[in-house]
């Protein structure tokens, strides 16, 4: 398929929506551009495993309503958001017939903005994994390297955003899972605070108020325009969390001020931390202290190895309510025969368990919430590396074991910075720093306490400003 757009990467979203605005461009032609480049790269990439070509040619033919990003291609991750009429598999064989009959609340934002969604971007069954490998699905892989993995769980999207298929997408966060391929594919990817996206109309809260969704993207201002036209509470929230100041955008250009930010490099689980991002976190915290903030090194003190214990049990509880839910109404006998090997002993494990161990989990993350949250009155950001280490080689991380202990120790020894911001709700950023002597990106995470959404913004552009990473793309090969 020919180019109808060649200069297409050179534009963050919100460029590409001035230029539909002006009429320089049309959303079928920025659509074009999108479909000729999934097309030349996902054969080698594995980014985009349900194609919805048709589904956005509709969407530009019925027209786009006026938003801040009207014409504009997006891509959903194949996990947890409903969109009428388009197949969502979770990654699973079990979901692989699953057409929802309505959208989210957060898919619905997502076209009220003016976005048009032309696919589906692969993900490990139900998420919870630091690698985007599904038996079902297949391995996406990383454009920076494709014998390596783009991260997990929102992967696919990170490929595709890293690959030039398009400026962001949609990705969601329940241990780490927006940050760690945001990280490993040379992007920003911003967690919101708890609540501020919706996860209606059918749950009140995505993993117990561990996981929120956003996006990845190239750009600081894409991320917060986006979470512009997607945050505010719906009908029945089970809570809110306080509105902001002033438009998301708005931070981006603001400077931050004098911030108080504390900086660690050593994993809150004991394990190895990679030289190379040591060395990325401590030139960031040396360069936050040149642009004027007060930076010490310090540390919350919580139980980290507390923490993902319980985290797997309050995921392994929902998953099992999940599948034995939709399992039931597909009148399916055995669906444990159809996940893979590590997420059927989870649930097995948790039915194993007395019921009060949910409530033992969930007080025990929020035990961290309040000790992560006696830190910040003192330190208004903390400065760590995003993950222990580059992006692994495709296998070093999957399933397809029942040792959970063994499959979980190398999922959280490679993300032991990120979980933290699950626990206490707060919002947490990667931020493109540096690439290793190998050529392989290294993020930063910067995270805050809940609800200072504005002030990570804040500062990741600050960052932007004074260390550009979007001149750095990942090999044409």
């Amino acid at each position: 398929m020919a180019d109808p757009f060649p200069e297409y990467e050179r534009h963050d979203a919100l460029a590409l929506a001035d230029l539909v605005r002006r009429r320089d461009v049309s959303p079928q032609m920025l659509l074009d551009a999108a479909i000729a480049r999934i097309e030349a790269g996902n054969p080698r990439l594995n980014a985009v495993v349900t194609p919805l070509y048709d589904h956005a040619r509709a969407a530009i033919a019925a027209g786009l309503p006026d938003g801040p990003f009207t014409g504009v291609p997006f891509l959903l991750k194949d996990l947890g958001q409903l969109l009428a009429g388009a197949r969502l598999t979770n990654g699973s064989r079990l979901w692989q017939d699953f057409i929802p009959d309505h959208d989210t609340t957060l898919v619905s934002r997502y076209k009220a903005a003016g976005l048009v969604i032309a696919g589906k971007t692969n993900t490990p069954e139900l998420g919870p994994s630091i690698t985007t490998e599904s038996a079902f699905l297949g391995p996406a892989r990383n454009p920076w390297d494709p014998s390596r993995t783009p991260g997990g769980s929102s992967g696919g999207a990170a490929a595709a955003v890293a690959a030039g298929f398009l400026p962001m997408a949609h990705a969601s966060d329940g241990g780490g899972s927006i940050r760690a391929p945001a990280a490993h594919c040379g992007l920003y990817g911003f967690k919101p605070s708890r609540a501020r996206n919706p996860s209606g109309p059918d749950i009140g809260e995505a993993l117990n108020g561990l996981s929120t969704a956003h996006c990845v993207s190239w750009t600081v201002r894409d991320s917060a325009a986006l979470l512009d036209a997607t945050h505010g509470p719906e009908a029945g929230d089970p809570y809110q969390v306080v509105p902001p100041s002033r438009p998301f955008l708005d931070e981006v250009s603001r400077d931050p001020g004098i911030l108080r930010i504390a900086f660690t490099t050593a994993s809150p689980l004991g394990g190895p931390v990679d030289p190379a991002a040591v060395a990325a976190t401590q030139a960031a915290a040396r360069l936050l202290e040149s642009l004027g903030h007060d930076v010490e090194e310090a540390a919350p003190d919580y139980d980290a190895p507390a923490m993902h214990r319980e985290w797997q049990v309050i995921t392994g509880a929902i998953m099992a309510v999940q599948v034995e839910g939709y399992a039931r109404a597909r009148g399916i006998d055995d669906p444990l025969a159809l996940l893979e090997p590590q997420n059927a002993a989870l649930i097995e494990a948790i039915a194993r368990r007395p019921p009060a161990d949910y409530f033992r989990a969930e007080m025990a993350i929020q035990t961290v919430g309040r000790r992560v949250g006696a830190f910040f009155r003192k330190y208004d950001i903390l400065l760590t590396p995003a993950m222990a280490g580059p992006a692994a080689p495709i296998g070093e991380l999957a399933g397809g074991g029942t040792d959970l202990e063994e499959f979980y120790g190398r999922t959280f020894g490679h993300t032991p910075f990120t979980a933290v911001f699950n626990a206490t709700g707060g919002p947490a950023a990667a931020v493109p720093f540096d690439v290793t002597d190998g050529g392989l990106p290294i993020g930063i995470q910067i995270g805050a306490d809940l609800g200072h959404d504005g002030m990570v913004f804040a500062l990741s552009a600050q960052l932007e400003r004074a260390r550009p990473w979007r001149h750095r793309r990942p090999p044409r090969n």
